[in-house]
């Protein structure tokens, strides 16, 4: 292996361990945000990170960076196969994965480390909508066709190099859409689900879930998130080099920036003293919102993205309280989906194509660099990508959870209470 390969493996190994503590961290911050007796959430967020590994092992991995059947899905049998090819004299994970041989030069085992604690993160965020009120069997069922299919779906379409979304020409550098957006419409999925069966008990509104702050478990999660994103975002340029840097800075100034205007929203429009609550959502807002285009921006833009950050989360946590049909209470509808699909529709405005070429993409200027009838095309592009992936992800975790009611008697539990 040459010394840059060996660098590059060891950095994307690095980043795709703090990748793996954001899946976790998200429990904390779930036990932040609603009060230490919601020991269910670390709970589902230890067990979500492990059915990851289990299944991106067996099969998952392939499904989605395997060369594409037709662009639609990974060829399961591609390479070493099922178990990574555990059962043979050639385990294969000293070999180079296919798409990065004569790029970065990932060997097998890097690149599966690396993606399968993305596809952990993301079922985590679904993961907050279920509270206690989905039971765990049903979480178990769906983490196996999570892992297999619908997480998988948009990673083969826009993460494999052979995948139909991007030979189309769709861009997604970190997950804006594979991760957040996904997530925000695989949660809606599992709402419209457990709203069937809260009606079905005679419920007339979702049973609501209050805030109950807790400072110390809060900080925890926001540290270990934004520290986590370190390797979210640097880490998914697959690279040890100059743009990794770059895309450090894009992703800590959006985040920064986020949090102090969300801060000073609530200053300055609603009268209220800051609070520990908006300054974490600050700052989650803005790590969501560059995500997909933290390799594809200059630190200028992150800080205009991320002053976006607090009119858009607040615009969207206004709008999404006014539906009592589901309950959202950490945020997955205002803060990843709505944040996910505004970083995506960015990419057509404020990418610059040095810095995207830098990241290993080819991206037209954005439209406000200059990109012209390229960018609106790109534009294009990215609000189909964006519109095929919500519906179908949407449509496979509703019928998913459908299917499990049917098999267990409902996904929900059957007390009305969501606190342990």
């Amino acid at each position: 292996m040459i010394p840059d390969a060996l660098v590059n493996n060891l950095w994307v190994l690095l980043a795709g361990l703090l990748v793996f503590t954001m899946t976790i961290a998200v429990g904390l911050l779930e036990v932040g945000e609603l009060g230490e007796g919601f020991n269910f959430s670390l709970l589902k967020t230890i067990f979500m990170t492990g059915a990851a590994v289990v299944v991106m092992g067996v099969v998952g991995f392939n499904t989605a960076f395997a060369p594409t059947w037709y662009g639609v899905i990974g060829d399961p049998f591609y390479g070493p196969g099922f178990f990574l090819g555990g059962f043979s004299d050639s385990v294969g994970v000293t070999d180079v994965w296919w798409s990065q041989l004569g790029t970065t030069n990932l060997t097998t085992g890097t690149y599966f480390l690396f993606e399968t604690a993305f596809a952990a993160v993301t079922l985590a965020l679904v993961g907050v909508i279920f509270l206690r009120k989905v039971k765990l069997a049903a979480i178990w069922g769906f983490s196996l066709v999570y892992f297999t299919v619908i997480w998988n779906l948009p990673a083969a379409w826009i993460w494999n190099s052979s995948g139909w979304l991007f030979k189309l020409g769709m861009a997604d550098f970190a997950g804006g859409l594979v991760v957040h957006g996904a997530a925000g419409a695989a949660g809606l999925g599992v709402l419209y689900q457990i709203w069937r069966e809260e009606r079905a008990r005679g419920h007339a509104t979702s049973p609501q879930v209050p805030y109950r702050v807790n400072p110390g478990w809060l900080t925890l999660a926001i540290l270990l998130l934004w520290v986590g994103w370190f390797g979210f975002n640097p880490g998914s340029v697959l690279a040890f080099n100059d743009e990794a840097i770059v895309v450090v800075l894009t992703t800590f100034l959006a985040a920064a920036t986020s949090m102090l205007s969300l801060l000073l929203l609530g200053v300055f429009v609603d009268r209220e003293t800051p609070r520990i609550l908006e300054t974490v959502n600050g700052v989650l807002m803005g790590l969501i919102i560059i995500t997909p285009l933290a390799g594809f921006v200059s630190p200028g833009t992150a800080i205009v993205l991320g002053a976006a950050g607090g009119p858009l989360f607040l615009a969207g946590e206004r709008f999404f309280a006014r539906w009592k049909w589901f309950a959202d209470p950490v945020g997955l509808l205002p803060g990843h989906l709505l944040g996910g699909i505004f970083g995506i529709g960015m990419i057509a405005f404020f990418a610059q194509s040095k810095y995207a070429a830098a990241s290993g993409v080819t991206l037209p200027n954005g439209l406000l660099f200059g990109g012209g009838a390229t960018a609106v095309h790109q534009l294009g592009i990215e609000v189909f990508g964006v519109l095929v992936v919500v519906a179908v992800v949407f449509v496979l975790s509703f019928v998913t959870m459908a299917v499990l009611s049917r098999l267990l008697g409902g996904i929900t539990t059957p007390t009305e209470s969501v606190e342990q």
